[in-house]
């Protein structure tokens, strides 16, 4: 048996069909597609932490609760004490252990569309049937829409991005805790851009029984340790336990979390930066007149533009890369999404936008 026809008929049907999620070669690149924190940890900074990793037992499994660091983010972060804490490989694994958990026969996955892809993804790859409801075209939620699909639907759980990536607004408090309401299962609000937003279900965590907040370090400025953690009730916390595997998080990235939790302030003062930026920036595309630049609550601003492939080629040449919606859901239709860099990357940015509708 050849391995093609090895692989067409071992491997699932429906994954077969898919691709890989994509990423971009960035090198070279002013990197804008990805929602990074664009600094560098500050040089003595780096020197400190250099030091603690070293002293790190490589030949040593990782603490499975921890070492310790659930306590650290239960006190940077305010975590309710009702609330138990889960950690994963990025919030990414975190998916992934709700959706392997939940994945009953016929069970199902709502999210609203277009939102994060792995929701779907996981859905697909854990044997969840998925359910998309769509946004209004402006990306705010039609909320009777979505109330309406969930008492059809009856869904196992519901995602809500809470900003919504890839569109940028963060829907209204009261509009979330109407799902929480509604919902049959277990609801998890997507936290991943919480340090740039004005507002935060994590003080409900613990109290509201179907609820799961979810976050992750890697917007504040701490993409490549890969650490996402959940809070949510005991029950659900030891179910979700269950399916985790035992030394998921590294030791590396347990020491590096928790040096960076010391030196929060540092990760704070960056934010406040990029949340200054993002108001220039917006400020700036909005005085285009094809420009239709969305409001955000997250560390990056979509655009909608009248040809999105030719500006993105336009900018890419420049030594820029962005992120292209165009394509992804019908609603993405000629939209470009754009990372808020440091002031200098913006300047870049949008100086190549200007250029293309001189």
């Amino acid at each position: 048996m050849t391995t093609k026809l090895a692989v067409r008929q071992l491997v699932r049907e429906e994954i077969t069909a898919i691709g890989a999620y994509p990423v971009a070669d960035a090198s070279g690149y002013i990197k804008l597609d990805a929602m990074e924190n664009p600094w560098p940890l500050p040089l003595e900074l780096q020197h400190e932490l250099a030091v603690e990793l070293a002293q790190v037992a490589l030949n040593r499994y990782p603490d499975p609760n921890g070492g310790g660091l659930k306590e650290q983010l239960r006190q940077a972060f305010a975590i309710p004490a009702a609330a138990d804490i889960l950690l994963g490989n990025g919030s990414d694994e975190l998916i992934t252990l709700i959706t392997q958990a939940l994945a009953r026969p016929g069970a199902k996955l709502l999210a609203l569309e277009p939102s994060f892809v792995m929701y779907k993804m996981n859905a697909l790859l854990s044997g969840l049937q998925y359910v998309g409801v769509p946004l209004r075209e402006d990306f705010t939620l039609d909320l009777p829409l979505l109330l309406a699909a969930i008492a059809r639907e009856q869904p196992a759980v519901v995602f809500v991005s809470y900003p919504n990536n890839p569109t940028g607004p963060r829907y209204a408090r009261e509009e979330v805790l109407a799902v929480c309401r509604a919902a049959p299962g277990l609801v998890v609000v997507d936290e991943a851009y919480q340090s740039f937003a004005d507002d935060s279900l994590m003080d409900l965590a613990g109290e509201l029984d179907n609820l799961l907040v979810m976050r992750t370090l890697s917007k504040l400025g701490l993409a490549g340790i890969r650490l996402g953690y959940a809070a949510a009730s005991p029950a659900w916390i030891n179910e979700l336990n269950k399916v985790r595997p035992p030394y998921n998080v590294n030791v590396l990235t347990l020491a590096a979390a928790g040096f960076a939790l010391r030196h929060l302030d540092v990760f704070n003062r960056q934010a406040a930066e990029l949340r200054a930026e993002r108001g220039r920036l917006f400020a700036e595309l909005s005085c285009l007149p094809l420009v239709r630049a969305f409001p955000s609550q997250a560390n990056f601003i979509t655009i909608r533009v009248p040809d999105a492939p030719a500006l993105y080629q336009h900018i890419k040449q420049r030594g820029i890369l962005i992120k292209q919606l165009h394509g992804s859901h019908p609603l993405l239709a000629n939209c470009l999404r754009l990372t808020v860099g440091s002031p200098d990357d913006n300047a870049a940015l949008l100086s190549a936008i200007q250029r293309f509708f001189a």
